[in-house]
């Protein structure tokens, strides 16, 4: 096939997810590959198993796009951020996230971890990350970015965002910077409302805008819009960045010179579908400027979607113009990384490729947690602890979970207190509820004044009363107390007087059991703050 159909060149624009770990059970998107041409496609953990189930996946998915005619393969993306926002799992490497790298203060291995993160997801059919992640967290109670930066300076996200970028790049993968023009000062969640941004252009030309123009200079493929309000960019009163022309075309078209493929963040989030609608809201973000439309989710949405843009072209809403230049982004981002020649097209000899999961990319990941889990406090030498049998240790942590709904339910661990008992085999773990009760906590009192030492993981403690409650009645206590911040290191601006302090970024198994052995004085750990935390006493 040659020449699209207006509904296929439409469809081209757009990046779905769907539900399913085979294709056999995929009718819906299949039906849309075949009949519509659709684009891209975005997978979850709803999708992810093992990883010959990802491959057999995207193989067949791409195979069926083959025997449909599409000139080239489909655009697959992931979010694999590492650290908290991470999909694949079982069988491959557990990478740390971008704060995590921030605090090791190496480029160079923060370049060779996305490089290794792209030739895993490239062997496993997945030819685009939606990462990094560009924004500035300089607002320390962020609910959505944290520690999905890479810190609160431009200079140094600027420097590790790049890193990432030309790694992931080098390991034949698209990348994406995320959230233009930036998402890291909100005091909310644009998964759950509009959040507003009240900085000046100059404001944001001194901090937010920085790592973005940097990383357009140094190649950038994409860009993810965010659906975050500007008032100093846009008159039009909560109007998102994803739908504004002034900020599209005028900021990161004209201004900052990028001519590489936009695309929204997911159209379904609440910022978006409680105000005008993802179907509106898709011909007003391709109106401002933008390339491609994320649907994630809802198959019924995403028909009427296409529906609409259709109909928005033929009305002359959309001037076909612009149609053919997002079109055409899209095409050439396609023909610089994407190849029938590339692909494997035939199922029955699917092999996963070794370098998924290996002994190389364990051991670069396991330096990479090695020089980023961070002693931030280490009053009198309590680290290190011993071991022994008579030294009695209490582990306290909450039970962790999801805290955002960009994260994978799948991925939280509950293992701060099995992690020490592998170390110190008698250790006794208390675990709590992410917002433990008063009942909770006076058993736990009880508890803790038959102990030598205590090892307390919190779990965003600056958000949780009961957290804070139970920090402050342990230190009342005045047993040695070590507090590991399991995702948060902002939490050591409200623990009053603790002897010790280790932030780990990310409650992941690997980082965890980086911070123990350093508690037990198995590893030297050397990671360093990527951002300023204020109020501890």
């Amino acid at each position: 096939m040659t020449d699209l159909t207006l509904r296929q060149k439409v469809a081209q624009l757009m990046v779905i997810g769907f539900q399913g770990y085979h294709s056999t059970n995929c009718l819906e998107i299949k039906r849309l590959i075949r009949d519509d041409h659709i684009g891209g496609l975005i997978l979850f953990g709803r999708n992810i198993g093992t990883p010959e189930q990802v491959l057999e996946l995207t193989t067949s998915l791409q195979i069926h796009a083959k025997e449909s005619e599409h000139q080239l393969p489909l655009l697959i993306s992931i979010d694999q951020e590492n650290g908290i926002v991470r999909r694949l799992g079982k069988g491959t490497t557990m990478f740390p996230g971008s704060m995590l790298l921030g605090a090791t203060n190496d480029e160079k291995l923060t370049y060779e971890i996305g490089k290794a993160t792209a030739r895993e997801l490239k062997a496993l059919g997945i030819n685009w990350n939606l990462a990094p992640v560009v924004d500035i967290n300089n607002n320390p109670d962020n609910p959505v970015i944290g520690v999905r930066s890479f810190g609160e300076t431009a200079e140094h996200v600027s420097r590790f965002s790049m890193a990432s970028m030309k790694g992931m790049q080098a390991g034949g993968v698209i990348t994406t910077l995320k959230h233009f023009p930036g998402h890291g000062d909100t005091h909310v969640d644009s998964h759950l409302e509009l959040p507003v941004i009240p900085h000046s252009l100059q404001s944001l030309e001194k901090l937010e805008l920085i790592p973005f123009k940097d990383c357009i200079k140094q190649g950038a493929d994409t860009i993810m819009t965010a659906h975050v309000y500007f008032p100093a960019l846009e008159r039009d009163e909560k109007l998102p960045a994803t739908m504004s022309k002034r900020v599209i075309t005028g900021l990161l078209r004209q201004q900052l010179e990028f001519n590489g493929v936009v695309i929204t963040d997911c159209m379904e989030m609440k910022a978006i579908i409680d105000t005008v609608g993802a179907p509106t809201g898709a011909i007003e973000a391709i109106k401002a400027g933008t390339d491609m439309i994320m649907i994630s989710h809802d198959p019924t949405l995403q028909v009427e979607t296409i529906d609409a843009v259709v109909a928005a072209v033929k009305s002359g809403e959309i001037p076909e113009e612009r149609l053919e230049e997002a079109y055409n982004r899209v095409k050439n981002l396609k023909e610089k990384y994407l190849s029938w020649s590339n692909i494997q097209l035939n199922i029955e000899t699917l092999v996963v490729p070794e370098i998924v999961g290996c002994e190389k990319h364990q051991q670069l990941a396991e330096q990479a947690f090695r020089k980023g889990v961070t002693i931030v406090k280490n009053e009198g030498k309590i680290i290190p602890i011993n071991a022994s049998e008579n030294h009695k240790v209490m582990v306290i942590h909450p039970t962790t979970s999801y805290l955002t709904l960009v994260e994978e339910k799948g991925y939280s661990s509950n293992e701060l207190g099995s992690i020490v008992q592998t170390v110190h085999p008698s250790a006794k773990i208390y675990p709590t509820s992410q917002d433990p009760t008063k009942e909770e906590i006076s058993k736990i009192i009880h508890q803790a004044k038959f102990c030598d030492t205590l090892i307390v993981g919190t779990l965003s403690a600056r958000q949780s009363e009961g957290q804070q409650a139970l920090l402050n009645r342990l230190v009342e206590i005045g047993k040695p107390m070590i507090v590991v911040g399991m995702r948060n290191p902002y939490d050591f601006a409200i623990i009053p007087n603790v002897a010790a302090f280790v932030t780990t970024y990310e409650f992941t198994v690997d980082a965890l059991q980086m911070a123990v052995k350093a508690i037990y004085g198995r590893e030297t750990v050397t990671g360093k703050l990527p951002i300023t935390i204020t109020g501890n006493s």
